[in-house]
């Protein structure tokens, strides 16, 4: 099966399937076309769904609402984010960085002071300065050194436990037993009082841990969201999803294991 990603080559989607699987994917210029490939039973896919610094990774978090996809499992890569250049650090006239990463390095972006010029990903960043040699740089690393820019300041992140959460998507659910995290959607439609605590109460009850809640407008207008759920795979689990399910629209991606990174 083809394997797809986020390209282009050397971005951190693309160095985490080779850590993981040893060969090439297919590198595909947004998220969403990843998603498309993944619905249609043609790829599988592997996309950033949150970062320990920054968050949510809008485009993923906008593909499980749109496409007809599962989670089948997840895994962690951490991230170091380096400036590179062909210039010399006082001769830099602007920066290329992705959304993220400029979030990841916020603090570093702060005290250099030059402009930052947003890209579709950190290897698009790398790309961007290797064809503006003079005066440009990129917040890069493993793709600093695939288009072999040098790097002229390194570990620019913010946080030195810098991690960035990805899922695999599939156009079947997860079927193996080694379980260890479900994720579900929910869909309100109306804002009412209370109705956080509603959500959260068939796991509270049933002592389930959420190892994440995450809101995203719905794009129904000011003030109506869509709210994304992980908690753990236990048998209290069902009993807690079909409460919910009585009161509120849910959506399952399935329940799935984590996958090791090799480093």
């Amino acid at each position: 099966m083809v394997i797809a990603v986020l390209g282009p080559a050397g971005t951190f989607s693309h160095e985490l399937v080779l850590r993981l699987c040893k060969e090439e994917p297919l590198l595909l210029p947004t998220i969403s076309q990843v998603f498309s490939l993944a619905e249609r039973g043609e790829a599988i896919g592997f996309v950033p769904i949150e970062n320990s610094e920054a968050g949510g990774v809008g485009p993923t978090l906008d593909g499980l609402c749109r496409y007809d996809v599962s989670i089948t499992a997840e895994c962690y890569l951490s991230v170091y984010h380096h400036l590179a250049s062909h210039t010399q650090l006082e001769k830099i006239e602007v920066i290329y960085a992705h959304p993220q990463t400029h979030e990841q390095c916020s603090e570093a972006f702060d005290r250099l002071g030059i402009p930052v010029i947003h890209t579709s990903s950190n290897a698009a960043s790398a790309v961007k300065a290797q064809e503006n040699i003079k005066g440009a740089a990129a917040i890069s690393d493993s793709a600093a050194a695939y288009y072999k820019i040098p790097i002229i300041l390194r570990d620019l992140h913010n946080s030195a436990l810098n991690t960035t959460r990805f899922i695999r998507i599939e156009s079947t659910e997860y079927s193996g037993e080694d379980v260890a995290k479900c994720s579900i959607m929910i869909d309100p439609k109306k804002d009412i009082p209370g109705l956080l605590h509603a959500l959260l109460t068939p796991f509270a009850e049933r002592k389930i841990n959420l190892s994440r809640i995450e809101s995203r407008p719905s794009g129904r207008g000011i003030g109506s969201y869509r709210f994304f759920l992980d908690f753990e795979a236990c048998p209290a689990a069902r009993d807690a999803l079909l409460q919910l399910k009585s009161s509120v629209p849910v959506r399952e991606f399935g329940c799935y294991p984590q996958l090791e990174v090799p480093r």
